[in-house]
């Protein structure tokens, strides 16, 4: 069986920087179509990073709703064709016939998750409600955001790719995923930490991108209590966490950030804390 396309490529480039043209190659990222199918019926097709392929199986399956736990993938297979990837899932009895009734077929772009959604509704669905309790010290905000670059080896290389790390107290940065898209970058997350047994609830997602919603909507489905992220959300994003009881946290940087739903997960020291337009 063939194997799926690396996740890099070097191209020929000319360079052209102060006043001089160079010849010369560059890494890029790669961009492939990815299909997810269940019991050979196809759900989604999404332009993505060849990398992480089950964690990206198994983690657009949770936060999408498609199986509640990762048990409920009786089976999957990783298929490299002439078009791209196809990344076959076989479902449980019952949850073949819960994801059938809502099937639905979708074509994601890099840098869109909801491309396709077949309603307004399901565009801006309110994900489950974050309970968890964690809390997290303003320092922690600050190492939990500066865990994230040095991993990124792929952004490093490339200069293209989004990161979504989690972080916790205990043991810092656990695990970190990258992809062209962010939100596939998020569900190669969600994926790595089910199959290996991890919940969400004790640490901090991290991002290295801006905070749209469907970030928010896949951080709650599985159950991280923080977000943090180096860009700002969007307005739908910030209601959106605010309804799911998530703590957003934006425009993270090595002078602070910017808190916006659910502050009492963040102790900040209390003589530094003032009100600034």
């Amino acid at each position: 069986m063939t194997a799926p396309p690396a996740p890099t490529r070097a191209v020929a480039r000319t360079a052209w920087r102060d006043g001089a043209a160079a010849a010369g190659r560059r890494v890029l990222a790669e961009e492939t179509p990815v299909a997810l199918s269940y019991n050979r019926a196809t759900l989604a097709v999404m332009l993505a990073t060849p990398a992480d392929l089950e964690d990206f199986a198994v983690g657009f399956s949770l936060t999408e709703g498609v199986v509640s736990a990762p048990a409920e993938i009786e089976e999957l297979a990783v298929v490299a064709v002439p078009a791209g990837v196809e990344l076959r899932m076989w479902l449980t009895p019952a949850r073949a016939a819960a994801a059938e009734t809502r099937r639905r077929r979708l074509t994601g772009l890099g840098g869109c998750g909801l491309c396709g959604i077949d309603s307004l509704a399901a565009a801006i669905r309110t994900p489950p409600t974050v309970s968890a309790a964690a809390r997290f010290t303003s320092a922690q905000i600050a190492t939990a955001i500066a865990a994230l670059a040095p991993a990124q080896a792929l952004n490093a290389a490339t200069r293209a790719t989004h990161a979504a790390g989690f972080w916790t107290a205990a043991e810092g940065l656990v695990a970190l995923r990258e992809d062209v898209g962010r939100h596939n970058a998020l569900d190669k997350l969600a994926g790595a930490l089910a199959r290996s047994g991890r919940g969400a609830a004790d640490g901090i997602v991290v991002l290295s991108s801006r905070l749209s919603v469907e970030l928010v909507q896949k951080a709650a489905a599985i159950g991280a209590p923080v977000v943090v992220a180096v860009s700002a959300p969007t307005a739908l994003a910030v209601r959106v966490a605010e309804a799911a009881g998530l703590t957003l946290v934006g425009v993270a940087r090595d002078d602070g950030f910017e808190i916006f739903t659910h502050k009492q997960r963040i102790v900040l020291p209390a003589e530094t804390t003032q009100h600034v337009a």
